[in-house]
């Protein structure tokens, strides 16, 4: 049995003003909206700037999106992610304290962890908070992955430990992850996922795909059915706009949530594209580029 559901997981981004305020009402505006697509929304990962806000901006943060998701009927999910563990566990603390229970954590990154060091991590999180649930986020940003052995450990210690996020096109992997530890619900970017739904039940962790909820639900849907027919052509399309959107940007933005700001624009006119420092956003002028060529070229991708 998996530990938490088969979803469509997203993520929300954070507006930031001109002095780099919190723009509340734009942000309240973007879950309302996210939350007609799907119920399962979490908040600071790398696209919403999790690894950029202070312990202030993070807590009256929470508060909001907390308050958003349960006003919609949902439950929030808080990304927590740290170079010290103490502060992690702090602000695992301190959610837990506004009613949060889903958390999704990721390994510390100033030294890639030995896997002594990575169960450590996990006793201090999960072990420490029992009455939460809490989702792995796996990338090489933290200089190691943790392997699809090592959650099968994990997850024998630690029935709280319900979900991995793994954005990864390694179909060894994907069958490794879904096989070795299956009790565990693992989301997948557009393209694991359509590899990974043949081979067993998985989440799907929507991207591109949050540009028209309508067609990623079809998407998301065709991979629970295992209907290739379906799944692939509209896979082939994703990744034919993921190209148009790099070539769009160009140089001007390397980090994630510059490019999941540009989807929520596309949603919202209003809703500002720029980062927290020292990170650059997206020009207006390039993402009216992006705009276009999605109007253009993949008119059903186009925000309903």
């Amino acid at each position: 049995m998996k530990r938490y559901p088969c979803c469509l997981l997203a993520t929300c981004c954070i507006p930031w003003d001109e002095e780099g305020n919190f723009l509340e009402d734009v942000f309240r505006r973007e879950v309302a909206s996210m939350l007609k697509g799907t119920p399962h929304l979490y908040l600071f990962g790398t696209a919403g700037e999790g690894y950029a806000v202070t312990d202030r901006q993070f807590d009256a943060i929470v508060r909001v999106f907390a308050d958003a998701m349960k006003a919609g009927g949902a439950e929030p999910m808080i990304g927590v992610i740290n170079l010290s563990l103490p502060t992690i566990v702090e602000r695992i603390g301190r959610c837990r304290d506004m009613g949060v229970r889903q958390f999704q954590i990721s390994l510390p990154s100033w030294g890639a962890l030995s896997e002594r060091e990575v169960f450590e991590f996990f006793r201090q999180t999960c072990g420490r908070f029992p009455d939460c649930q809490f989702l792995h986020y796996n990338l090489m940003r933290t200089k190691r992955l943790v392997t699809a052995r090592e959650y099968a450990k994990l997850a024998e210690v630690h029935p709280n430990l319900v979900a991995t996020k793994n954005s990864t096109d390694s179909l060894e992997r994907i069958e490794e992850l879904l096989l070795f530890a299956p009790q565990l619900q693992h989301f997948l970017n557009e393209t694991g996922f359509a590899h990974g739904s043949l081979i067993a039940e998985c989440g799907l962790l929507g991207s591109l795909v949050t540009l028209n909820w309508r067609q990623g639900r079809i998407f998301f849907e065709a991979g629970r059915r295992r209907d290739v027919a379906t799944i692939l052509p509209l896979l082939h399309e994703i990744n034919a706009l993921t190209r148009d959107l790099v070539e769009s940007v160009g140089g001007e933005a390397h980090i994630d949530g510059a490019f999941d700001k540009m989807f929520c624009r596309l949603h919202d006119p209003q809703f500002p594209l720029r980062m927290l420092p020292p990170y650059s956003g997206v020009s207006v002028e390039r993402w009216e580029r992006f705009a276009a060529v999605v109007r253009e070229k993949y008119p059903r991708w186009v925000s309903d």
